[in-house]
């Protein structure tokens, strides 16, 4: 996929690996409609891309990805500025355990949702001219946190909506979808504000030495977003900053199928 002239719409983008993937794309003189719950960073962020890369390149949503109908406007309101869209990446997500079904809602259901309203406006079978879904997962969906077990139960669940919503996609859409799973990044969400949480995550990280910076997880990304054979592809970014692909699970032979 070349990437000048294209428009790219990115959840959870006012920090972190959201804020690393959207100047990457706009590095790539791609077009990025900016989406963050956080109307006070996403709007400083904008602005600050914007005097580098041009305001006009760049466009910020206030939106809840939570939010059936602020994310069908948050769409729209990204087409009619570009005229068309390229590229989605569902970066948005949390880490609360307390708060858990918050947690589910806006890592995994408002991932399914933005995807869904992606394929309604790239699809081919809908006058889109196709394009690419990144989901952004952890590699929390490999290797379980003991003390977060309802963030990785979510981001197995990312893992296995990439790839089954691959399956179609691409054949019925144009779209191809993958999913992004990194190690720890240095971001807010290894900060969690609850106590004994706080403490236990923190000594956590302590003990598995150094974090990923956003900008490695940006460059992985659009590793991604440019290789048009991966299709159910789930990328995992290992501690020492090095990629490899998780292979799909395989059914012992034909005959067996789940229940």
């Amino acid at each position: 996929m070349a990437l000048n002239g294209k428009v790219a719409l990115v959840t959870g983008a006012a920090q972190g690996i959201g804020k690393a993937i959207a100047e990457i794309l706009l590095k790539n003189r791609v077009k990025v409609s900016m989406v963050d719950y956080n109307r006070s960073e996403g709007e400083a962020t904008s602005v600050a891309f914007g005097q580098v890369y041009g305001a006009e390149n760049i466009l910020f949503l206030h939106s809840d990805v939570t939010s059936e109908s602020q994310m069908q406007e948050t769409f729209i309101k990204t087409l009619e500025a570009f005229q068309k869209l390229d590229i989605v990446c569902n970066n948005a997500g949390i880490l609360d355990e307390e708060k858990w079904e918050n947690c589910i809602n806006i890592n995994l259901v408002g991932l399914i949702r933005a995807s869904q309203l992606a394929l309604q406006h790239m699809g081919m079978e809908n006058g889109g001219s196709g394009g690419v879904i990144i989901n952004v997962a952890s590699l929390a969906a490999f290797y379980s946190m003991e003390i977060a077990p309802v963030y990785t139960a979510s981001k197995c669940g990312v893992v296995g909506f990439t790839r089954a919503l691959s399956m179609s996609s691409m054949k019925k859409q144009g779209i191809r979808v993958n999913a992004l799973c990194p190690y720890f990044v240095d971001t807010p969400l290894l900060r969690p504000q609850h106590g004994d949480g706080q403490k236990l995550f923190n000594a956590m990280i302590q003990s598995c030495g150094p974090v990923l910076k956003p900008s490695e997880v940006a460059e992985a990304f659009l590793e991604l977003v440019l290789d048009q054979t991966r299709n159910g592809a789930v990328m995992k970014i290992m501690p020492n900053g090095k990629t490899e692909y998780e292979k799909p699970p395989t059914l012992p032979n034909d005959t067996q199928k789940p229940t």
